[in-house]
């Protein structure tokens, strides 16, 4: 099936206005394509450390509509046009230029798990649940993800390193802290390899359903692992929530420029000799990730590396 694209370009201060204007002729559904710069919110809640060079911010944005191939086009355009000429009459919309295409009918929500193969970190299987498990596979750890279309599954190497110490430092007794759980596939590792107990955090309410069915589909017991939304950094609610001088591990894989300020605070919740496992650290953010630690009062017990990325493991002493 195709799909008519309708793409309006206007000035980005009135999208809304336009989506608005254009929906009470019954065009719905706008996708935007603009320019404008992430916010420090959007930063924060992104778990890389870089980002692309954006092209410089032009004041212009795209409005995609899509209609059904059997809708009648023409008539939908004369309407638009009507709509945006009246709006002139009361704001700079900009050039107001129509440009009709048409698109590929795609299944946009499951389209992206051709990308996500099933992959080993060192010697346990990390596999979507779409995929089955090879007969000589059978035998080893295996780790269910299915991550949605926001959390990770994985594959980065930030991930692969967090995963590796965990293998090095969780026992029976662990209670483990998970910063910025996403998926929740660290604690679920853990819980794997024996730890006692898991409590994640995450700034995303879209965490909760994903942890929920990762943990259903590695059949990890509701009361091994509980979920909570908000900054641990600065809510005391949550770190009241979270509880003190009560974890053996604590495992963050976000921001550099957020293991800083975290660092110091998370200290709180750790116990004596608790080790501290972080990752999503670009190369040249390793000594700004070390100095953090080392302020707060930690001692580095490791700095391992994959490709461009780093992994600060510490200890509470």
């Amino acid at each position: 099936m195709k799909w008519n694209k309708i793409t309006l370009e206007i000035r980005e201060e009135v999208e809304d206005i336009v989506i608005s204007t254009l929906a009470d002729i019954g065009l719905e559904g706008a996708e935007i394509q603009d320019k404008q710069p992430l916010s420090e919110q959007d930063k924060k809640q992104m778990f890389v450390d870089i980002l692309p060079d954006m092209p410089e911010d032009d004041g212009v944005a795209y409005l995609n509509f899509y209609l059904d191939e059997d809708e009648d086009v023409n008539a939908m355009l004369e309407k638009v046009k009507a709509e945006l000429e009246e709006l002139r009459m009361f704001v700079d919309i900009g050039s107001g230029m129509i440009t009709l295409s048409q698109t590929e009918d795609k299944d946009w929500i499951n389209n992206w798990k051709q990308y996500f193969k099933q992959f080993y970190v060192d010697d346990i299987l990390i596999i979507p649940s779409w995929e089955e498990v090879k007969e000589e596979d059978k035998d080893r750890m295996i780790i269910h993800i299915d991550p949605g279309t926001a959390f990770g599954t994985g594959m980065h190497e930030t991930t692969q390193l967090c995963i590796r110490q965990l293998k090095k430092y969780v026992t029976s007794e662990t209670e483990l802290l998970d910063v910025g759980t996403g998926s929740g596939i660290l604690s679920i590792v853990a819980l794997k390899l024996g730890a006692k107990h898991a409590v994640g955090t995450d700034l995303d309410p879209c965490a909760v359903p994903a942890v929920e069915e990762n943990k259903e589909a590695n059949e990890i017991p509701v009361e091994a692992f509980d979920m909570m939304i908000g900054n641990i950094i600065d809510d005391k609610e949550v770190q009241d929530k979270v509880g003190y001088e009560k974890y053996d591990i604590v495992v963050a894989n976000i921001l550099a420029d957020v293991l800083v300020p975290l660092t110091p605070v998370i200290l709180n919740q750790m116990k004596k000799g608790g080790i501290y496992i972080t990752s999503g650290i670009i190369d040249d953010k390793e000594e700004t990730v070390v100095n953090a630690v080392k302020a707060a009062g930690l001692e580095v017990l490791e700095v391992t590396h994959q490709g461009e990325w780093v992994s600060v493991t510490a200890r509470k002493n």
